[in-house]
């Protein structure tokens, strides 16, 4: 257990630590390693070294390794003075007024759709969802129980000796890329580090990650160079901030999260709650100030984090996680918003940065939407992003899958309310993919291949569509279902197109918004296509709406029609 001692009651308990591995203090073991990095990180060496002098020799590397401050706080500081400097010399600086001058670029508009990847070390035990890292420690939990079940205690086998089953055998950068153009995706965003603290990229500031430990290969690095060859744009996400209290649970019982020589992973391990609020609690997600903030070393490590993967990748889009909203985050946000647009500005690269609820101001970055959609049409650029699996994120055994229709109908309703859907895929821990998901993925891309007329390229018509099914804002609803009634609207040069998500059984569709002299058209229709059909279609535009007859054979995914106005 970590007591809520504060900064100076820590620093007391390093001193007396530091002079006597047999010290009073009450913490102790990798609680007291991980606070003293995050706290007071120039006594955080002494302390493991006095705690480990008895130690066998191998350890004692391990831990001269995962915590060597001297050269660790180096490569930070010199990280943040090139930040500092870059800020300092760009055109965009770090306060939210220079910010708002950011315009999400033309690509991001013009691409419609991406894959999202969830894959690291929790896909080897593949239980439950991608939070398995910190549920397998939390007491009572399902994850919990299966682990000792089947891997045995906590302190015997933890997260980290997953880390040597991870070897990624089978990956193969190259046909997953092959897999997505198939799919019509036009950009990529791996997960570069998750919230368990194992980064997926070859990182100066751990020796946890995939360059050096399971597939000892630089993963995000791989990916990056397959995505560019195909003519994709690369994005990378993060989802570090979490770690500030991911493995907390596993300090209050005996695990491997108490052993320091593990503090490189597991660490800093803080509690979720304020110094007041019972340590047994959890604080409301929705309001991350009742959250303990985390601290100015460990807000530091996560800005030298990020902006090492905008120098190693040039990404052209960064997804940051939930947790940035907690109120500590603000300033390094502006600092890493102002870097990471900086040094696309300095490549002419058009950057795209999303963030969740009101961590940015609409005009600073992206607003991004988890699970969820909006229920009217945004004038600035969004995107949802939702999962080909209903259960995790990351692949697990026993999932359940999206359909091609119900994912084919969310692009469709979010592009034309002016968003992006990311879809993510969860591998398996070898690096192939489930045959279920690339059977959605290919029919999404037929689809596409007969359809994207109406999806790439366009922008909002004047309004989003038609129809008595609305999108719950901000909330997912799995496989729904459409009426023949619900059509959406999008638009490229002088084309409209009405996309139906349901067939009629009569065959007959009704745009009720069409009607004969709507205000909504410069003038009369002249021409209704079906595209991906060369057969003409009948269609009259009537006081009550456009009527157009579709063909009696067809699939049970949406349609699209292109309607041409009198020029």
């Amino acid at each position: 257990m970590i007591p809520q001692l504060g900064k100076t009651g820590t620093a007391r308990c390093l001193s007396r630590a530091a002079r006597s591995p047999r010290s009073t203090c009450p913490l102790s073991g990798a609680a007291l390693a991980a606070v003293a990095l995050v706290l007071a990180p120039p006594l955080a060496l002494t302390l493991i070294c006095a705690r480990v002098a008895s130690a066998e020799p191998a350890a004692q590397a391990t831990l001269q390794s995962a915590f060597s401050q001297p050269d660790y706080q180096r490569k930070v500081r010199a990280q943040l003075l090139a930040v500092d400097t870059k800020i300092r010399r760009g055109p965009f600086h770090a306060d939210w007024s220079s910010l708002s001058a950011y315009r999400s670029p033309d690509w991001f508009s013009d691409a419609k759709f991406g894959i999202f990847l969830h894959w690291g070390v929790y896909s080897v035990p593949a239980f439950a969802n991608e939070w398995y890292s910190r549920n397998m420690y939390v007491k009572g939990s399902a994850a919990y129980e299966y682990h000792r079940a089947v891997y045995g205690p906590q302190a015997k086998f933890g997260y980290k000796d997953f880390v040597p089953l991870f070897t990624a055998a089978r990956f193969d950068p190259n046909a997953w890329i092959d897999l997505f153009v198939r799919a019509g995706a036009r950009y990529v965003v791996p997960v570069a580090e998750h919230c368990d603290g194992f980064a997926m990229y070859d990182s100066e500031f751990t020796s946890w990650d995939a360059a050096q430990m399971g597939p000892r290969r630089d993963v995000v690095g791989e990916l990056e160079k397959a995505t560019r060859a195909r003519g994709l744009h690369f994005g990378v996400s993060s989802h570090r901030a979490e770690h500030w209290w991911w493995y907390h649970e596993g300090t209050q019982y005996d695990s491997d999260v108490n052993d320091a020589r593990n503090a490189g992973l597991y660490g800093p391990a803080a509690p979720m709650t304020l110094p007041a609020d019972p340590i047994a609690t959890e604080p409301n997600p929705s309001h991350l100030e009742r959250w303990l903030p985390p601290s100015k070393a460990f807000l530091e490590d996560w800005l030298a984090r990020s902006t090492e993967l905008v120098d190693k990748y040039h990404p052209d889009f960064i997804y940051f996680d939930w947790w940035i909203n907690q109120p500590a985050f603000a300033p390094y946000l502006r600092k890493v918003a102002a870097y990471y647009y900086d040094e696309s500005a300095a490549r002419k690269q058009g950057p795209v940065l999303t963030y969740k609820q009101e961590a940015f101001p609409p005009d600073a970055a992206v607003l991004d939407i988890e699970r969820g959609k909006l229920d009217a049409q945004r004038l600035q650029p969004w995107q949802s992003d939702t999962s080909v699996s209903i259960k995790s994120w990351g692949y697990v055994k026993d999932d359940e899958y999206r359909t091609a229709g119900s994912l084919l109908a969310d692009l469709i309703d979010v592009v034309s309310k002016n968003g992006n859907l990311l879809l993510n895929v969860g591998p398996q821990s070898d690096g192939t993919i489930a045959p279920e998901i690339q059977s959605v993925l290919l029919r999404m891309g037929a689809w596409l291949q007969t359809n994207g007329e109406a999806i790439y390229g366009t922008r909002p018509w004047v309004m989003y569509g038609e129809g008595p099914t609305n999108a719950p804002t901000g909330r997912e609803e799995v496989n729904r279902s459409y009426t023949p009634a619900d059509l959406r609207f999008t638009s490229k040069g002088d084309a409209l197109y009405a996309l139906g998500l349901a067939w009629p059984q009569d065959g007959q569709a009704l745009i009720k918004t069409l009607y004969s002299g709507t205000v909504y058209l410069p003038s009369a229709i002249e021409r209704v296509t079906l595209l991906g059909s060369a057969a003409s279609v009948h269609w009259e535009q009537t006081a009550v709406g456009l009527k157009v007859q579709l063909p009696s054979v067809h699939d049970d995914l949406p349609y699209a029609l292109k309607i041409e106005a009198r020029k």
